[in-house]
């Protein structure tokens, strides 16, 4: 399935998409680079929606199940680029390696799963039963799931396979994220007579204390539900003599299966009252980040910071099926699920999708400098895609 000849024009797309710079609301250059891959490699349509997603489409002979596979093009910033030892939009080879910002997270998957699909559908000659969808996904890095909505509503897959770093082994799950914002209000005053004002950074003090003592739920495969202060703000800033009268903490909330918005914020919310009941200065609120970014389109996407936890049994029908078509291309994966976020958030966590993870390269690759993925990670990936795309369109 994978001559030498194809697995040079593997590389040969995964350099091309790391060589383009694509931070989030930047990814038109790659999104340019996939439409052209999808055209060379046979598929039948292509389609860009309103964020600047990417999806290819190859449809089958006969009817069937639609699977996509999901894989974001964004990539997180380039910040300290004379500590790489290669040029972060190099795709430099070096050691079985290609090096560069998003070689694992998540181009060198991206360039797999089209691959793939290319070369399946010329194999088969499109006599399969069903439809394949390639998605480059934008805006993953700061809202997990959020951009997918449009690739999922359009085109309603039966099936999805996030292609987020997994070491190829097969992912069934993941804990979600949520981003919780804490304010308390006070009363400006000057600092040389605090008395007259009520300084909103104690009001927060006292009610870290409080948070930091509520328990947090625990999944017997996903593990302990997180509720960790990642920041804090005060106002005015600088506060040179003068009471604050604002504060702001932000909460990382790692949520498991079931998890709602409401039953989130009910345990804060309950602290909130039971505080403002003793003190009648005491003053909050609490409730999830909103973000809003700008599309390479131009057009906005909005997102409150809330992306649910999914899980699949191992002996699900999909799973085995996928699992199954892995293991025919001669791979031998575990069964195990993601530590962190991903779109699967959204397809599974919220439209309740059938989805599994799997992708090359480790996950603590991400983000760092000297990012890179391994040839062999790639090529196992690209065959891994084929063997699933072949277990499920039968």
């Amino acid at each position: 399935m994978l001559t030498e000849k194809r697995q040079q024009e593997l590389v040969a797309l995964c350099q091309e998409l790391i060589r383009r710079p694509s931070y989030s609301g930047e990814e038109n250059q790659v999104v340019d680079a996939m439409k052209a891959a999808f055209q060379a490699l046979g598929f039948d349509a292509v389609h860009v929606d309103d964020y600047g997603n990417v999806i290819g489409a190859i449809y089958g002979k006969q009817p069937g199940k639609a699977i996509l596979f999901d894989g974001h093009i964004d990539t997180v910033p380039v910040s300290d680029e004379e500590k790489w030892a290669y040029p972060p939009f190099g795709a430099e080879i070096a050691n079985g390696r290609i090096y560069g910002r998003g070689a694992s997270d998540m181009k060198g998957a991206v360039s797999a799963m089209l691959s793939a699909a290319g070369f399946f559908a010329a194999d088969t000659a499109r006599n399969f039963a069903g439809t394949i969808y390639v998605a480059g996904v934008v805006h993953e890095e700061c809202f997990e799931g959020v951009a997918s909505r449009l690739i999922s509503s359009k085109f309603k897959p039966d099936y999805v396979v996030i292609g987020e770093a997994s070491e190829l082994n097969l992912k069934i799950g993941q804990r979600g994220r949520a981003e919780i914002v804490v304010e308390t209000f006070g009363k400006p005053a000057h600092s040389a007579n605090p008395h007259k004002g009520i300084n909103a950074v104690y009001k927060m003090a006292a009610l870290i204390e409080r948070i930091r003592q509520l328990p947090t739920p625990h999944h017997e495969v996903l593990g302990n539900g997180i509720l960790e202060l990642t920041d804090i703000k005060s106002a005015p800033y600088p506060g040179a003599s003068v009471v604050p009268y604002y504060c702001r903490a932000t909460y990382d909330r790692r949520l498991l299966v079931g998890e709602t918005r409401e039953e989130v914020l009910r345990p804060i919310h309950s602290v909130i009252a039971e505080m403002a009941a003793v003190d009648p200065e005491f003053s909050a609120k609490a409730y999830y980040a909103v973000g809003t970014e700008k599309c390479h389109t131009g057009a906005e996407i909005t997102g409150e910071r809330f992306f649910p936890a999914w899980l699949y049994d191992e002996g699900d029908g999909f799973v085995q099926a996928t699992l199954q078509g892995l293991r025919d291309m001669g791979l031998d994966p575990q069964v195990t699920h993601y530590s962190f976020c991903t779109n699967g958030s959204h397809y599974a966590g919220e439209a309740g999708i059938k989805t599994i993870g799997f992708g090359p390269s480790r996950e603590n690759l991400a983000h760092i400098t000297d990012e890179y993925i391994e040839l062999e990670q790639l090529f196992g990936a690209c065959r891994g895609y084929y063997g699933i795309m072949r277990a499920v369109l039968k």
